[in-house]
C-alpha cells in the first residue's frame, strides 16, 4: 500500500523537479545507487521494471526505502497493464508510469489513489489522460518531441503538467531548454545513472552528479 497520497507525489514531483530513473537486477547494487540518489538530494525514484523478477527487487528495494531513506517516494516505471500495477501497488508502489496511455491501468490506480503518469505522444492523449484523472503527464520519447512540443502543447492547455523522459541530460542547457517551455519536472535515466557509474560501482560520483542536477534545476526553473 502507498505511503504517500497522489497529491503528495505530484506535490513533490513538482517541487524537486528531477525524477531519477533505474533498473537492476541486483538488489544490493540497487539499494546502493538508491541511497545515493537519495544523499544527492532526491526524493522520487522511478524503477523502471524491465527484467525477470524487477517485481522481487521492487520490493526489496521499497522495504529498504521505508526503513532507512525517511521521505523516499517509491514508484515504477515500464508498467504496461493493470495485473502489473496493481502487483507493484501491493509492493508499496507510490506511483505508477506507463509508456502508453491505458485507461485499465487508470482505472486500477484511481482506485487506491495512487498517482499514475501515461506516456503520451499527442494533444488527444493528453487531454484523454487528464479526462481520466492524470496530474502528471509523461511525455515519450522526450527526445522525439522537444521542448518544442511542451511549448505548443501549454499554449493551449496551461493547466497540463507535462514530465518528459528520454533525452534528458543533466546539463544546464539542456534543462534550461525543458524548463523555459514549462514542464514541471523531468524523468532522468542513463545519462544521469550512467553505465560507468554502475560499472565502477562510483556511488560518491552518482551522489555527487544527483546534487549537481538538482541544483541546475533549481536554477533553470521558473
Amino acid at each position: 500500500m502507498a505511503q504517500f497520497s497522489r497529491i503528495e507525489v505530484a506535490q513533490a514531483m513538482k517541487e524537486t523537479g528531477m525524477i531519477p530513473l533505474f533498473f537492476n537486477s541486483d538488489i544490493e547494487l540497487s539499494k546502493k545507487v538508491l541511497k545515493a540518489c537519495y544523499d544527492g538530494g532526491a526524493r522520487l525514484m522511478e524503477f523502471t521494471a524491465r527484467g525477470d523478477f524487477a517485481h522481487e527487487v521492487f520490493g526489496e528495494l521499497t522495504k529498504y526505502a521505508v526503513a532507512e531513506l525517511p521521505g523516499m517516494i517509491m514508484g515504477v516505471g515500464s508498467v504496461t497493464d493493470a495485473a502489473a500495477a496493481s502487483l507493484y501497488m501491493a509492493l508499496g508502489a507510490n506511483f505508477v508510469v506507463t509508456p502508453v496511455l491505458r485507461e485499465d491501468i487508470a482505472i486500477a490506480c484511481n482506485r487506491k489513489k495512487v498517482l499514475w503518469s501515461p506516456g503520451c505522444g499527442t494533444l488527444t492523449e493528453i487531454t484523454k489522460a487528464e479526462e481520466l484523472g492524470c496530474e502528471i503527464v509523461k511525455l515519450f520519447p522526450g527526445d522525439i518531441y522537444g521542448p518544442q512540443f511542451v511549448k505548443g502543447i501549454k499554449g493551449p492547455q496551461p493547466w497540463t503538467s507535462i514530465m518528459p523522459t528520454g533525452g534528458v541530460s543533466p546539463t544546464e542547457e539542456n534543462l534550461k531548454g525543458w524548463f523555459d517551455a514549462g514542464v514541471t519536472c523531468v524523468g532522468m535515466g542513463s545519462k544521469l545513472i550512467s553505465k560507468d557509474i554502475i560499472a565502477n560501482k562510483d556511488y560518491a560520483k552518482l551522489e555527487e552528479d544527483v546534487r549537481a542536477a538538482l541544483a541546475i534545476v533549481k536554477k533553470v526553473r521558473k
